[in-house]
């Protein structure tokens, strides 16, 4: 069975040489296992048929039995549609097409009986089906399932003949030549236990389903071996790394962490920074490998409690180093952590891009003989060029912009592998916290530190621009700043969204010079012209900075008490709440609007309403998560996730995941390294390097 499925995919019956490049490149699909293992997203009910009188806009797919009366062409070039007139005893419906005008009339002529399916929609205020499937009722199979599979494809797909249909077709043909059932990739004790389905039944059943009851019954079956073999995956790494690793043990807490504490400290620190430095401290004193998550809000203080764990570092006479992903980060981080530790004879260095040859050689220097105690810096970091003496921690900032063997290069720089510190202002759900970062060990700094006035947040539509603007001029007078966002640098003609070149023309007629100053920055300038417009707007030459998404992370104002964000319902919730964390950051009240169309999908409208209702990041992930799933970590479906997630949802299925945990973790508690022959199937399953086992423990 391991060899059928590794087949080529132009090799099954119904595919060949231009239909296999087809499926390759839009889907990914290059063998029949990848082919079994696409799933369907939703299912549709072909059991029933309607009247017409029946179909109305609120319906889901529906198929009629009934008679094209005529057929009439309408329109030209882009435009130009084929209408018929469909009709059964009950009245007539419009069928619309835009593709495929030539073949339709010539296989169903006016006075033939056919079968149609499809969604019911209105438009001229006339109910109609647009592109619906079309067939003979003599070659509409009796269905036996009430649900039949809905797969996702792409327009070139569409274009080339292989809608959701001919994928079922496939499905459909691979299944009927498969030489034997599927090995079992769960032990019989666990099924039984769980109630699960075998491997084999739920395949078959997930995409011919014999009712709704087996279909979910495969879908559970799925589920859970997806999300349990990467928790056991995650789960056993980490066992290795807690009892197998060694790290530098920091004993001391000295002179460099006392006197700052003493004398530079600029607040009291927070008791959530308090807790966190607790568990920093146990870790790096413990002997063992640091391995940590520092999860905190945008402004929540993780900076200071990073510089901190920098200072028990070079107390125990190690350097340390925090990478960003961002030049515009890397050089804030400089910033601020110079401010911190103004006249503490501590040496800080800022490596990037952009750093002269002269100082990249004095860096290179002071590195090696250990008189540089912290390298702050971007992917420069990185390069072989630069050798530490003694590094001793690595903190990353926004781990997920790195990818895995970027970071692994940094562990290879020091003889003992460094304690690890990564931070993230992009709040995480638990459940994606737990798969996502379920080797390391997580803190959370969940409170803003006192004098913080929570940012208040309103939605405003499009017609409300000119209170908007009435409302800038007058933070504007009161000596404030401003940030307006744009989606897009120029006008899209597949999106109806506010861009930035046309905002900027009618800002500038709103707050004309010299009463008023524009900053533009975005990502088509050069970075010296970027730097330029910034470098006016943190001095406060300008009032408004005019931007896209490039100032996300990376600039800190405090005079900005205003962020608008025009076509807000085109932004994910984390990036609106990223973009949001740009204000609030001194001690005026500050406010974040959010311009939107009167056209908002639900989604969208849910996305600007939890924006209005909470400054919460947590709760706002868990929103986030629901809605578009982990993906948000970088913005597109379910990205960003280390391993490929085939059926499983980790916005819904948070009950499947936290089984599948629960039951590795037992695994794992009573045999390690799954050594018992009741436990022998894991360890196979996993040394044959499923999709799922990404070794992720060993670097972060």
């Amino acid at each position: 069975m391991h060899n059928f499925l590794k087949q080529d995919i132009q090799f099954l019956p119904g595919v060949g040489p231009v239909r296999g490049d087809i499926l390759r490149k839009e889907i990914g699909i290059h063998t029949f296992e990848d082919l079994l293992y696409y799933f369907p997203y939703r299912y549709v009910d072909k059991s029933k048929f309607y009247k017409v009188n029946e179909t109305h806009p609120d319906l889901p797919y529906i198929q009629i039995r009934g008679t094209i009366r005529n057929y009439t062409t309408i329109g030209g070039g882009r435009k130009k549609r084929l209408v018929a007139a469909f009709g059964d005893d009950s009245g007539t419906i419009e069928l619309i097409w835009f593709k495929g005008t030539k073949w339709i009339p010539e296989n169903f002529p006016p006075g033939k009986e056919v079968v149609v399916f499809g969604k019911p929609s209105v438009y001229n205020r006339k109910i109609n089906l647009v592109h619906p499937e079309i067939e003979d009722p003599a070659k509409v199979k009796k269905v036996s399932s009430s649900l039949q599979a809905v797969y996702s494809t792409t327009e070139k797909m569409k274009d080339n003949y292989l809608p959701s249909k001919a994928i079922s077709k496939l499905q459909s043909n691979l299944i009927h030549i498969l030489p034997s059932a599927f090995s079992e990739t769960l032990p019989s004790w666990l099924l039984k236990k769980l109630k699960l389905v075998t491997l084999d039944t739920a395949l078959k059943q997930i995409h011919f389903p014999d009712s709704v009851n087996d279909q979910k019954r495969a879908e559970l079956r799925l589920k859970f071996e997806e999300l349990f073999y990467i928790q056991l995956n995650i789960l056993q790494k980490r066992t290795i790394r807690k009892t197998e690793y060694s790290g530098n043990k920091f004993p001391h807490v000295g002179e460099h962490l006392n006197a700052f504490y003493r004398e530079k400290l600029p607040f009291e620190l927070t008791d959530a920074q308090k807790r966190v430095m607790k568990e920093i401290r146990a870790d790096l004193g413990s002997g063992k490998q640091m391995n940590r998550l520092l999860q905190g809000d945008v402004g929540s203080g993780k900076t200071l409690v990073a510089l901190m764990s920098m200072l028990i570092a070079l107390d125990n006479k190690f350097q340390a180093c925090l990478m960003a992903p961002t030049e515009i980060l890397a050089k804030q981080h400089y910033a601020s952590i110079n401010k911190f530790l103004d006249g503490l004879n501590i040496n800080v260095e800022l490596l990037t891009g952009s750093t002269k040859n002269a100082d990249r050689q004095r860096i290179h220097t002071t590195l090696s003989d250990n008189s540089l105690h912290i390298l702050i810096g971007t992917h420069a970091l990185l390069e072989d060029v630069v050798q530490f003496d003694n590094l001793g921690l690595v903190i990353i900032d926004e781990q997920h912009r790195f990818g895995v063997a970027q970071r692994a290069k940094l562990w290879k720089k020091s003889k003992v592998l460094p304690h690890i510190l990564v931070m993230t202002a992009t709040p995480i759900p638990r459940t994606l916290s737990m798969t996502l970062y379920g080797d390391l060990d997580i803190s959370v700094i969940d409170e803003l530190p006192p004098g913080r006035k929570p940012i208040i947040t309103k939605h405003f539509f499009d017609n409300q621009r000119l209170r908007v603007f009435g409302f800038i001029r007058e933070e504007i007078r009161k000596g404030r700043q401003v940030y307006i966002v744009y989606p897009l640098i120029r006008e899209s003609e597949k999106m109806d969204y506010k861009d930035l070149e046309d905002g900027l023309e009618s800002i500038a007629r709103a707050f004309p010079p010299p009463e008023y100053a524009i900053s533009v920055v975005h990502g088509r300038m050069k970075p010296e012209e970027k730097e330029i417009a910034m470098n006016h707007f943190v001095a406060g030459r300008t009032h408004i900075m005019v931007a896209t998404t490039v100032i996300e992370v990376g600039v800190d104002v405090p005079n900005a008490t205003t962020m608008v964000i025009e076509s807000a319902e085109r932004f994910g919730l984390s990036q609106l709440h990223q973009l949001r964390g740009r204000v609030g950051r001194g001690a005026d009240q500050s406010y974040c609007i959010l311009m939107s169309g009167y056209k908002l999908s639900e989604e969208g409208r849910r996305r600007l309403e939890t924006m209005v209702s909470t400054n919460d990041g947590f709760e706002i992930a868990e929103v986030d998560l629901k809605l578009r799933g982990p993906g948000n970590l970088e913005g597109t479906q379910q990205s960003g996730v280390p391993f490929n997630l085939r059926i499983a949802h980790l916005g819904k299925d948070q009950q499947i995941l936290t089984l599948a945990r629960d039951v590795a973790e037992k695994i794992l508690e009573e045999d390690p390294g799954l050594q018992l022959e009741k436990n022998h199937i894991f360890a196979r399953h996993i040394r044959k390097g499923s999709p799922n086992a990404v070794n992720w423990g060993d670097i972060s």
